[in-house]
């Protein structure tokens, strides 16, 4: 099974949290190939605020200005990623770090001229990663993309990690996250979304913010190829090994319409 599990940067922040998920994965991928996407928007803004540097949001995405994209290559593409790369290690795999600069590995257009160098992914070239893959290694990939004119752009992870997931043919794509799942309005836990039912929760405004991009590209990733998008919640104890096994955890997103799916 092509697998590729996306980490949120809140999940990142603590060590322990850091190390258990890296060992959890670990494990619940051995037999499998496995990609995995991080964000960290949370260390993000901690280390803009550090060097006097507001962070401003357009719509949840932040505006990246030259000194932001510094920022970025620093703790998405520094820090954050080798953190995380050294605790895979710790747990056994010889995990690569990498962004989607790397390779043209993912490919970005400027998103709008307001928001900066924020990008918006268009094309995967996932070569690299199937190579790592059948060679034994974990490709870790940061949330930082790239283009033929050697421009950089910040990428929404959650975009970040359809591109990867779509470009590499992934059976499935795990979102591993701070909540839940998705929440309706009296914030209990939808066990099955569709895509229909994920769009009227945009529309309502149930799901905004940082739920709304994930369910977005949830519909993304379902309309590219991958047969099975779970958003589930990172600090229950061996989640992705759960999920594999068929345990319902979180909420999955299905394109069709069969409520009990």
């Amino acid at each position: 099974m092509r697998l590729l599990v996306k980490i949120g940067g809140t999940l990142l922040d603590a060590e322990d949290s850091r190390r258990r998920l890296a060992r959890e994965i670990a494990t619940a991928g051995a037999g499998h190939e496995l990609v995995v996407v991080h964000g960290g928007g949370k260390q993000m803004t901690r280390y803009l605020a550090e060097h006097g540097i507001e962070s401003r949001f357009v719509e949840g995405l932040r505006v990246t200005t030259p000194e932001v994209i510094d920022a970025v290559l620093k703790i998405f593409a520094g820090s954050v990623n080798k953190m995380l790369v050294a605790a895979f290690v710790e747990a056994g795999v010889r995990a690569v770090g990498l962004s989607g600069v790397d390779a043209a590995l993912v490919e970005a257009e400027q998103m709008r001229p307001e928001l900066g160098q924020v990008g918006r992914p268009v094309r995967a070239n996932t070569a690299l990663l199937e190579l790592l893959c059948s060679s034994g290694y974990l490709p870790v990939v940061a949330c930082v993309a790239g283009d033929r004119q050697g421009r950089i752009y910040n990428v929404n992870a959650d975009q970040m990690a359809v591109a990867c997931a779509s470009g590499f043919k992934a059976d499935r794509l795990i979102f591993l996250t701070d909540v839940d799942g998705v929440l309706d309005g009296e914030k209990r836990v939808i066990p099955v979304l569709t895509l229909s039912q994920s769009k009227a929760l945009i529309s309502n405004g149930v799901a905004s913010g940082g739920m709304q991009a994930k369910l977005t590209a949830a519909a993304g990733a379902l309309e590219n190829g991958v047969s099975q998008v779970v958003i589930a919640p990172g600090s229950c104890p061996q989640v992705v090994a759960r999920l594999l096994a068929g345990e319902a955890i979180g909420t999955r997103i299905v394109s069709g319409e069969v409520q009990n799916a």
